[in-house]
């Protein structure tokens, strides 16, 4: 793509300069391992898996149990399907998670400065049902993770429901037409439908550097946070640092968060980077009471649509988020006509450019040493990486006892038993913390942590061996009654709640509607399942070709895809066609392109 230079206004960029700069940089960070340079939290790892807000001593007797509704996960995805479900009227709804309680990321993630980084008024579910308000534009995790247990409440979700245990194996039992579960704690569930909400970001991942597990002083993962050792709470006060020498290891969406409270209590922080992350403008600020006066039935619906009209690419009257995510439609290039036309392809990525200029020369203006600021510098396209917002991560590099170690995308070399090695140099270390994320978009097996068996114990793994293949990225067929929230083949949304709420309304008619008919059990057809998967694959040769141009990251398999992971993309027709098409199908009685065969087994409790 040729892209002229052109004056914006107050910045002059020469496109075709840039991009050129942007390749260099990629071709910096390319690893041949790709996504095999990280490791999952097992073996010798599994240390670092241990959660430190659940009881280390909880024990309890196996639990043998028939129900008509499995549900694994209970982060928004697997609360919103037990919302869904009870209001379609199904009330035998069991609760099975490996956490402590519910709240899904926002039970895991409680580091120092842990925000949403969406708006919370339409990130968080349900408020108006619940009746509560955020305190903050972007509310705090604990907050968030309040509104999990509140709405687990409400909805009466607790009853039944097991923590602290890992589902181990799915198998489907076509003579009983059940789904036979088993757990880590020797569980085993007969259960008619299975509905997988194991989260997007739930299976944390650590780089595989050489003598990771040979540190000899403190080191954790940032969704394992240990207090302990540190001291204070999510809100800082991490007086346990006063005199210890702190490394962090990855400087994503987490990095910029847990940074700043680091950087304020410890004695000397050293930020080990390999790609900067973009930092724009958060602008956080309380609740305006006024404001929440004003707000009338419907506003939550009202303004999660007009989010994801303007982040979608189009103009649905007042910006009402006004934020960094939605103003990127406000840069002079992106948009070629009327109030609600979509942007021009190449107007969109001149407005991306423009607007990582601006993040660059942000950089400029709130980092005082010069290498340092030039370090922090972002060269990719704007949605190559997950964007990160702050109001002080930049700033914190002011401190004198806060070093950023650049590795020039190489990252860091090995860890020691006393510290950290980038270029040959040794960073020694009383305390490693490690913000590398989680897995995400992988094999589906590896990323929920259990085996799947379908018809005739053909494995999910096998099934998918050449690919994945769904139904609207929830069902597959030869997995009978079978359900799951991921995002292959699934629309996706920089707010991912409108997609989990359309989703699991879906899902929770169709279980309503089987239940109801006593069906036995239903799939995709294999028509409907090739045509979806037609559409994907006619669909993705577009979004590959933008992110094999990106830097390596997990939004790319880290540069490259294996073949295995071809199809597992996004629903080309973008959020806004995705979320009509569920409500399509859900009008037309929810059944439609799906195969119901046989009736349920007969269990006499």
């Amino acid at each position: 793509m040729t892209l002229n230079p052109t004056s914006q206004g107050e910045t002059d960029i020469d496109f075709n300069e840039l991009a050129r700069k942007y390749a260099e940089e990629r071709a910096k960070r390319l690893r041949s391992d790709s996504i095999g340079q990280y490791q999952a939290l097992t073996g010798k790892l599994s240390m670092f898996a241990r959660d430190p807000n659940a009881d280390p001593d909880f024990t309890r007797k196996p639990v043998r149990r028939d129900s008509d509704v499995l549900v694994i996960g209970g982060g928004f995805g697997g609360l919103l399907a037990g919302v869904h479900l009870r209001e379609a009227g199904v009330e035998d709804v069991a609760f099975v998670d490996k956490a402590g309680d519910f709240g899904g990321t926002w039970y895991w993630n409680r580091y120092p400065g842990v925000r949403c980084d969406i708006e919370s008024y339409i990130y968080v579910p349900l408020l108006e049902e619940t009746g509560f308000i955020p305190t903050e534009k972007y509310a705090k995790g604990a907050e968030i993770f309040e509104q999990c247990q509140r709405i687990a409440r409400q909805w009466d979700l607790y009853k039944g429901a097991l923590f602290q245990t890992a589902v181990k194996d799915l198998i489907w039992n076509a003579d009983r037409q059940r789904w036979i579960v088993t757990t880590d704690r020797g569980d085993e569930f007969a259960a008619r439908f299975v509905v997988s909400c194991t989260g997007l970001l739930s299976s944390p991942k650590l780089p595989g550097i050489p003598g990771i597990e040979t540190f000899e002083g403190k080191s954790f993962h940032t969704s394992r946070w240990d207090y302990e050792y540190t001291g204070g709470d999510a809100d800082g006060n991490l007086t346990g640092l006063a005199d210890k020498k702190v490394g962090v290891i990855g400087t994503g969406s987490t990095g910029i968060q847990c940074v700043p409270p680091l950087a304020e209590w410890s004695k000397h922080l050293y930020v080990f980077q390999r790609t900067p992350c973009s930092v724009d403008q958060r602008g956080n600020r309380p609740t305006d009471p006024a404001w929440v006066a004003s707000l009338e039935p419907g506003w939550q619906e009202k303004r999660s649509w007009n989010f994801t009209y303007w982040t979608s690419g189009v103009r649905d009257g007042e910006d009402m988020i006004a934020d960094s995510w939605t103003n990127l439609l406000g840069e002079p290039t992106a948009l070629t006509g009327g109030a609600t036309e979509v942007v021009d392809p190449v107007a969109m990525q001149q407005a991306e450019m423009l607007k990582m200029e601006k993040v660059r020369r942000r950089i400029d203006l709130a980092v005082e040493d010069r290498a340092t600021a030039e370090a922090l510098k972002p060269y990719y396209n704007y949605f190559c990486k997950r964007p990160g917002f702050s109001d002080d991560y930049l700033q914190t590099y002011n401190r004198p006892n806060v070093t950023l170690v650049d590795t020039a995308g190489r990252g860091v070399e090995r860890i020691t038993p006393k510290g950290v090695v980038v270029a040959g140099k040794e960073y020694e270390l009383d305390c490693l913390v490690f913000a590398t994320g989680f897995d995400f978009m992988t094999e589906y097996t590896r990323e929920s942590g259990f085996h799947i068996a379908g018809r005739d114990g053909v494995s999910l793994d096998e099934h998918w061996a050449t690919g994945a293949r769904t139904l609207y990225g929830i069902m597959t067929r030869g997995f009978p009654n079978f359900f799951m929230m991921s995002l292959v083949q699934s629309g996706i949304a920089i707010n991912y709640m409108p997609i989990a709420d359309a989703q699991t309304a879906y899902i929770a008619e169709v279980i309503a509607k089987s239940l109801a008919g006593d069906i036995g059990s239903v799939e995709p057809s294999q028509a409907a399942e090739d045509a979806w998967v037609g559409e994907i694959l006619a669909g993705a040769p577009a979004r590959r070709a933008f992110l094999d141009s990106c830097t390596p990251s997990y939004f790319n398999y880290e540069g490259q895809r294996q073949k295995a992971l071809e199809s597992n993309e996004p629903y080309p027709g973008g959020a806004i066609k995705y979320l009509g098409l569920l409500d399509e199908q859900r009008a037309s009685g929810a059944l439609a392109n799906l195969e119901a065969a046989g009736r349920c087994e007969k269990v006499t409790e």
